[in-house]
């Protein structure tokens, strides 16, 4: 295996979800960069898997980039993974990847589960596209503002979303969007995933009297809703 960063998805939930693939690079690899090393380790060990493992997360990636590029111009193979899915999509990991490709290192990339396209697939809002916001901000008048922006998209919108914001966010889809149909995966792939279908209206209703944990993926319909 040649010296360079791999980027690898692991999953989102169920472990058995990794791929082949995945599970031989992390094994070939010198150095595993995680976001959460502790996180990580609960999939290392399911797989008999005992690369060294360093931390790379959103408060420290900026001062990792320089060590992790001296490695694999040391002839390591390191391979880059976030606590689920996809490495540099709203998880950290871009700027490693910016580094070594302007550096003219070996970067490749090896897919894997996605919360994004999971939820497009169980949304049944239709197949010809979608758009990912990730997470909006968490000023509430920088949400409603986004929100009205994305209303005219004829395509749907795809967000995540924390435990935490999530019942104001449906307060506020309901404000901005009114009846538009919207879908929300709950603990995709894990063994309490919960699936939703209808307005925002009626989520807030769902979600009432009860405690509202999980990571949570939101699917807005397009302009004209289906």
């Amino acid at each position: 295996m040649n010296p360079g960063l791999y980027i690898v998805a692991t999953p989102i939930g169920n472990l058995g979800d990794i791929t082949f693939r995945a599970v031989e690079m992390l094994k070939a690899a010198h150095v595993i960069v995680a976001e959460d090393t502790r996180h990580t380790r609960k999939l290392l060990e399911r797989y008999d898997i005992h690369a060294p493992t360093l931390s790379c997360h959103k408060f420290n990636e900026a001062s990792r980039v320089s060590a992790i590029l001296d490695r694999i111009r040391g002839g390591a193979v390191v391979a880059l993974v976030t606590d689920s899915g996809m490495p540099a999509v709203s998880d950290p990991g871009s700027r490693v990847v910016a580094a070594c490709r302007a550096a003219g290192l070996h970067a490749t990339v090896l897919p894997g589960p996605s919360a994004v396209t999971a939820a497009v697939a169980l949304c049944g809002f239709g197949g010809g596209g979608f758009r990912f916001e990730g997470f909006l901000s968490h000023k509430s008048a920088a949400r409603r503002k986004r929100l009205a922006e994305l209303a005219g998209e004829d395509v749907p919108v795809v967000l995540f979303e924390s435990p935490y914001r999530v019942i104001k966010l449906m307060e506020e889809i309901r404000d901005v969007l009114g009846e538009r149909p919207i879908f929300i995966g709950r603990e995709l792939t894990k063994q309490f995933e919960e699936c939703l279908s209808g307005t925002a209206a009626d989520m807030l209703c769902s979600f009432s009297g009860r405690a509202v944990k999980g990571e949570f993926v939101i699917v807005i319909s397009a302009a004209g809703g289906s």
